[in-house]
Formats: structure tokens, sequence, C-alpha cells
């Protein structure tokens, strides 16, 4: 699957449901938001040594997938609306970084 058909399929998804009034940027940056809560709270108060094994709890390895789809959609979503090219924003942005921070000599 390419990220056109994941934002065809929610696109897709949200007509057949008539949410697409609902899909406005600000309903859709506070879901984002409460996903990433809920993404954050599955870590919060683990340890370093916890945190790296989280494919060792079956739960916890069951809600992370859940949470971070949650996530990567409602940002797919999110960009979809704004008419914003994600990837082309993602690579502006490293473009940015790496004159902002440039790579360590070694």
């Amino acid at each position: 699957m390419t990220l056109e058909d994941l934002i065809q399929r929610l696109r897709d998804f949200a007509a057949a449901r008539d949410w697409e009034p609902y899909h406005t940027p600000k309903n859709l940056v506070m879901a984002l938001s409460g996903e990433v809560g809920e993404l954050t709270s599955l870590f919060q108060w683990l340890t370093p040594d916890e945190a790296k094994a989280w494919r060792n709890d079956p739960a916890l390895e069951a809600n992370v997938l859940d949470e971070i789809a949650d996530v990567t959609l409602y940002l797919v979503r999110l960009a979809d609306v704004l008419g914003l090219d994600l990837f082309a924003a993602a690579n502006a942005k490293i473009d940015r970084n790496e004159l902002r921070f440039p790579a360590l000599e070694r």
C-alpha cells in the first residue's frame, strides 16, 4: 500500500460514514492530540529498559500498535484535509534540520 492508497482509503472511510463535515483541521488536530496522549500514557511510567522491551508484553504491544496506527491515521487525514504533501513536508523539515544540526565529524 502506498501513502496515496492510504489517503484514499481514509477518504472513502470518512465519506461512507458522512464524517467529512467533522473532519475539520481543528477537530483532526484535537483527535490527533488525544491519540498522542494515549500513546504517551502507555510509556509514561515505564523505565527506559521496560520501554525498550515493549514487545515483550503482548498487551502493551497490541496497545502500542493500535495507538501508533491511530496517530498515523489522524496525521495522514489531517495532512489530506489541509492539502499538504506529507512526504514533501517531512523531507523539507529534514532538510532544514540538516542545516540547523550539522552531522558530527567522525
